[in-house]
C-alpha cells in the first residue's frame, strides 16, 4: 500500500477531527500515516468498541472510519448507537472490512454508514474518500451556521419590528389617556394588572404578553369623543353618555382588520371591555363566556384602577373601597374567575398600584378602612362620588 502525497483539495480548510476504529494495530498505523498527510486533520485512533464509544462521548469528530469487526461489538452497532445522538446524526462514517455480503452492507447502510472501504485499501483512495467526506462535512457545517445566522437575523428583525409596534401603541395610548385628564399612569397600571390576572388564569405566556401590550389601547376610541364630555366635572347627561359610549365603536373602527396579533388582541379588548358578565353591558350586550377572555380581564383591571384614580369628574377612591367594589361585581359586572384571581393576586396588584402611584395605599395599613383614607378622601363615597364611580366604569 503505497502512500502518496495528497494534493486534491484546493479549498481545503484545516481543523477537522477524525477517529479511526480498527482492531488491528498495523491497520491503524497505516491509516494514520496515510491520512496524516491531509493538512490540518487531527487524528485519533482506538482498537475497541468501548474505547471508540467513550471517545465519541467526550469529543466531537467530523468523520469516522470504523472496522466492521471489533472487540466487544461490531461496527454496525457502534454506528447505529452514534446515529441516535444529535451531534453524530450528520457525521460522515466509512466502514472498512475485508468483505461484506449484500445483506450486511444493506444493514450497515440502514444503520447510517455513508461509504465502504475494502481491505487491503489503497492509500490514495483512502485519502481522496476521506477528503471528500470532510469537504461535505465542512459544507454541512457552513450551511448550518449560515442558517443559524439567518435565523438570528430574522429574530432580531422581528424583535425590532415588535418593539416599534409596541412603542407606537404605548405612545398612542398615552396621548389618548392625557385627553381624558390623566397622566398616562392609568394605562400602565391597567396593562400590568391585566397581565397579572391573565397569568393567574393560566393563559399561555404569549397571550399574557399580548394582553399586557394591547390593554393600554382599551380606550383608544376616546380620541373621537369631544373634550367637553371627557373633561366635564359633573354627571353626564343621557345624550352625553350615549356619545361617550360611542368611543367603543370609534376604537373598533380604528383597530378593525389588523394584521398583527397585537392589534387583533387590542381590537378584541376595545370591543368587549365594557360588556358585563350578566349581559347588561355594551355595545353588544354579550354575556358570560361570549365575552372574549381578553376583554373580561381588562374590564376588571380598568374599573379597579379607574376607581382608584383621580379624574376631573371624580376623586380617587381608597384601594380598600375599590377592591370591595370589584368583589361585589363578581358574577354581575365581572367574570367570577377573573375576580377570584384578582383577589388571590391582590398583594401583587397592590404593589403595582403603589409603585405606579406612590401616594396610594390601603386605608388603615391594609386593614378595614378608617374614617379617612391615606389620600385624605373619605372612604365612604359621597352620592356624587358614587354616581361618578359608575362613570369611571363607562
Amino acid at each position: 500500500m503505497e502512500t502518496l502525497p495528497f494534493d486534491g483539495m484546493d479549498c481545503w480548510e484545516p481543523g477537522e477531527r477524525l477517529l479511526i476504529v480498527d482492531d488491528s494495530r498495523s491497520v491503524l498505523s497505516l491509516m494514520t500515516v496515510a491520512l496524516g498527510q491531509l493538512p490540518g486533520v487531527e487524528i485519533d485512533a482506538c482498537l475497541t468498541w468501548n474505547a471508540a464509544w467513550n471517545k465519541c462521548l467526550s469529543n466531537q469528530y467530523d468523520a469516522l472510519i470504523v472496522d466492521y469487526l471489533l472487540p466487544e461489538g461490531d461496527g454496525i452497532s457502534l454506528v447505529r448507537q452514534l446515529r441516535e445522538r444529535e451531534n453524530y446524526r450528520g457525521i460522515p462514517i466509512v466502514m472498512v472490512t475485508s468483505a461484506l455480503d449484500r445483506e450486511t452492507r444493506f444493514e450497515a447502510l440502514t444503520a447510517g454508514v455513508n461509504d465502504f472501504l475494502t481491505k487491503p485499501f489503497d492509500s490514495f483512495e483512502l485519502q481522496a474518500r476521506i477528503a471528500n467526506l470532510l469537504a461535505l462535512r465542512r459544507a454541512q457545517v457552513q450551511l448550518a451556521r449560515h442558517a443559524a445566522d439567518l435565523r438570528d437575523a430574522v429574530i432580531r428583525a422581528t424583535r425590532e419590528i415588535a418593539l416599534r409596534e409596541e412603542e407606537m401603541i404605548w405612545r398612542l395610548a398615552l396621548a389618548v389617556e392625557m385627553r381624558d385628564g390623566a397622566t398616562g399612569d392609568h394605562v400602565s397600571r391597567v396593562a400590568e394588572i391585566s397581565r397579572t390576572i391573565a397569568r393567574g388564569l393560566g393563559l399561555h405566556e404569549h397571550l399574557c404578553q399580548m394582553i399586557y401590550l394591547a390593554a393600554p389601547l382599551h380606550d383608544i376610541g376616546k380620541i373621537g369623543v369631544s373634550d367637553a364630555i371627557l373633561a366635564k366635572p359633573g354627571r353626564l347627561s343621557a345624550e352625553e353618555m350615549r356619545e361617550m359610549r360611542r368611543h367603543v365603536d370609534y376604537g373598533t373602527r380604528i383597530l378593525d382588520n389588523g394584521a398583527s396579533d397585537l392589534v387583533k388582541v387590542a381590537a378584541t379588548i376595545v370591543g368587549g371591555h365594557h360588556e358585563k358578565w350578566d349581559g347588561s353591558g355594551y355595545p353588544a350586550g354579550l354575556a358570560g363566556d361570549a365575552i372574549p377572555i381578553e376583554a373580561r380581564i381588562v374590564a376588571v383591571a380598568d374599573v379597579f384602577d379607574a376607581l382608584c384614580s383621580e379624574r376631573p369628574y371624580k376623586r380617587a377612591w381608597p384601594m380598600d373601597k375599590a377592591v370591595t367594589e370589584i368583589l361585589s361585581g363578581s358574577g354581575s359586572h365581572f367574570d367570577p374567575a377573573c375576580v377570584d384571581i384578582f383577589w388571590r393576586t391582590l398583594p401583587e396588584i397592590s404593589s403595582i398600584m403603589v409603585r405606579r402611584q406612590p401616594a396610594m395605599q390601603f386605608a388603615g395599613n391594609g386593614g378595614p378602612a378608617g374614617d379617612v383614607g391615606a389620600d385624605g378622601v373619605d372612604p365612604s363615597p359621597s352620592p356624587d362620588q358614587a354616581s361618578n364611580s359608575k362613570r369611571a366604569m363607562r
